[in-house]
């Protein structure tokens, strides 16, 4: 049954579970500035000896957001918990592209995933073995018919999708994320490899589960709510994320419109 925690807050819940996951971009922060009260869940998760992972849909090694929320003032041994999509990519690209030449869709800020591989990187698409999409162009971010006339030729190659999130809101402003890209490229009959939530993968690599009771904590539901009901796991979404005009509406609606069961919810993450 879907529970209200506002009032009753994560404290009420929290030794019910061995391990949080839980989203960093429209949680802990939301792209610009840290929410303190999420923050501070961190810290009272730490009291209790509960594991927790900062589990993040970014299309970048882990050392990058960790950096990342450094400067935002976030601590060092909080820091320590993230693991990435992008970090999930980057194993299976070193293990099975390495050698293979790529066409990158995604912003410079990104060129940091491929750094091991970097001399691969070609800058004609037609002649890439693979795709391998990050984001979307600084001149083409909110284009999103560009994308699919520059794949009409290429569907036969695969793409590496390192981010599945469709949007995500940067203060105030929604932006287009990676997995925009790859649904235009899967509608028109290409394959898309996506790492991060809600693909199994990335929680197996994130932390050791077997047998443990979770807890995963978003503002997506294609994603983070989504990730937890494919694998079983209990989960909470934050309502004054990406989908708040929706579930200002009727949160039960909400819920069925995307097929996903959610536990509780809280409009912040808060104790």
């Amino acid at each position: 049954m879907l529970k209200n925690l506002d009032d009753l807050g994560l404290k009420t819940v929290a030794n019910n579970y061995d391990v949080f996951f839980i989203d960093i971009w429209g949680v802990i922060h939301n792209g610009i500035s840290l929410n303190q009260n999420s923050v501070n869940v961190l810290d009272e998760l730490e009291k209790l000896n509960k594991k927790y992972i900062l589990l993040t849909n970014a299309p970048r090694p882990n050392k990058t957001v960790i950096e990342f929320l450094k400067k935002m003032g976030l601590d060092e041994n909080k820091c320590s918990k993230v693991y990435t999509s992008g970090e999930s990519a980057l194993k299976h690209l070193e293990k099975n592209y390495k050698e293979k030449k790529f066409y990158h869709i995604g912003p410079p800020r990104d060129f940091d995933l491929f750094k091991l591989f970097e001399k691969n990187k070609i800058d004609n698409l037609e002649q890439s073995n693979f795709i391998l999409c990050t984001g979307l162009f600084e001149e083409y971010e909110e284009d999103l018919k560009y994308y699919k006339e520059i794949f009409k030729n290429v569907i036969g190659k695969i793409m590496i999708c390192t981010n599945p999130d469709l949007i995500v809101d940067r203060g105030n402003v929604t932006e287009y994320c990676a997995g925009s890209v790859a649904k235009i490229f899967e509608d028109l009959g290409g394959k898309v490899e996506y790492f991060g939530k809600p693909y199994p993968p990335v929680y197996q690599q994130a932390a050791d589960i077997k047998n443990k009771k979770i807890l995963c904590i978003g503002d997506n539901l294609n994603t983070d709510i989504k990730g937890a009901n494919i694998q079983n796991f209990d989960s909470m979404l934050i309502s004054s994320g990406i989908h708040k005009k929706e579930i200002d509406k009727n949160i039960e609606k909400v819920q069925l419109k995307y097929n996903v069961k959610i536990n509780y919810y809280q409009s912040h993450l808060k104790w």
